[in-house]
């Protein structure tokens, strides 16, 4: 596995962390998720190719690979750039080529799109009815989805919804236009309020024929089309921790720098440093193995476990270095870092289950990669 840039590669990184530096400046992680509305930053991306990095230049991309989405991701992820990419370009994107909707794909280019992907049921699937209806747009025919979607990311600032339906037990996926009459959004009640997930109801909501996505019950093999490049944009999780960690240690140093002389926090950092390494090693291999035709498996599972994991294990670091001062919240006068370390605590939590539940991931790992027999 080669694990090198080419020139172009590594300028490509240098562009984007010159960019992002200049346009986003200092960006607190308790902060970040409240600029999502920034359309005109969203703009400046489109204009950057970086809505569509390996899209074709007949769809408006710039054809390039998963190589330079990684490294746009992971500069993002350095960043904290404030603006949902992953769930458009990294989930909703490729499921749109996969489908082979280049009108959308096209849009999204442009910038003129934010779109996500609808697909967990906090009960019973989202239905999709039989017969005609009037269309969401100047197209004859259509049909009408019921039901409710929970936990949707940026689904407050999506145009368009993705959503897995179901009739006869069998998956379909339709394009849902967010402000479409029969669609609700709410936001759900989370320990981070910055990065809202969303629950979405539809009732008897009109979808042309036209919207959907493949052919009738092709969902899964239509979605499937997004794994590798939601891996893509998850490459950037890494790179991500590295920067927490990085800035827990210069808070610690300016707030309660004794706490830096204590060996056993010195050897948590020591580990924890070596091991979100470890993660981006995994990251990168699985994406090896898919730029190869492979799947991406036990790697990707892997990466995810170790996330979770470490996203955890470093909020908690940080508490234990500042002390006191780590359950302070945002707003009062001795804070530090804007009372990440006390909104970072609990929001970690969600790591179990977001990207793939842990239960799951280790279900896969016992079935796939070690064989274990079922019960």
């Amino acid at each position: 596995m080669d694990l090198t840039y080419t020139t172009e590669q590594n300028e490509l990184r240098t562009t984007a962390r010159d960019f992002l530096a200049a346009r986003l400046g200092a960006v607190s992680a308790a902060e970040a998720g409240a600029r999502t509305g920034d359309r005109e930053l969203w703009r400046e991306l489109a204009e950057l190719g970086w809505l569509a990095i390996s899209v074709p230049e007949a769809l408006g991309g710039i054809e390039l690979g998963l190589i330079e989405e990684v490294i746009v991701a992971e500069e993002s992820a350095r960043a904290l750039l404030p603006q949902p990419w992953l769930p458009t370009v990294g989930m909703a994107l490729p499921l749109l080529l996969a489908a082979g909707d280049g009108e959308t794909v096209a849009a999204i280019a442009a910038g003129e799109v934010r779109a996500t992907l609808a697909w967990a049921e906090p009960g019973g699937e989202a239905r999709l009815s039989d017969g005609l209806s009037e269309p969401l747009a100047t197209r004859s025919g259509g049909e009408t989805v019921t039901g409710t979607k929970t936990w949707v990311p940026a689904a407050a600032e999506a145009d368009l919804l993705l959503v897995s339906a179901e009739r006869d037990g069998a998956r379909t996926f339709v394009v849902v236009e967010a402000g479409a009459p029969g669609v609700s959004v709410r936001e759900l009640d989370t320990l981070d309020r910055t990065r809202p997930l969303c629950e979405v109801r539809f009732e008897d909501t009109r979808v042309p024929a036209a919207y959907r996505l493949g052919g009738e019950g092709d969902g899964w093999n239509v979605a499937m089309g997004t794994l590798a490049h939601e891996r893509a944009g998850t490459g950037g999780i890494a790179i991500g921790l590295r920067a927490e960690l990085a800035q827990m240690v210069r808070t610690a140093r300016q707030h309660n720098p004794d706490a830096l002389a204590d060996p056993g926090i010195r050897e948590r950092i020591a580990r924890l440093y070596a091991q979100v390494e470890l993660t981006r090693l995994l990251n990168a291999r699985a994406l090896s193995k898919v730029l190869k035709g492979e799947r991406s498996w036990p790697e990707a599972q892997l990466a995810k476990l170790q996330w979770s994991h470490l996203s955890q294990a470093l909020a908690e670091l940080n508490v234990d270095m500042l002390g006191p001062l780590g359950i302070l919240a945002k707003g009062g006068p001795d804070t530090p870092d804007g009372g990440h370390a006390a909104h970072n605590y609990p929001w970690q939590r969600y790591t179990s289950i977001g990207a793939g539940a842990t239960e799951v991931q280790k279900n896969i790992l016992a079935d796939r990669a070690l064989g274990l027999p079922r019960r």
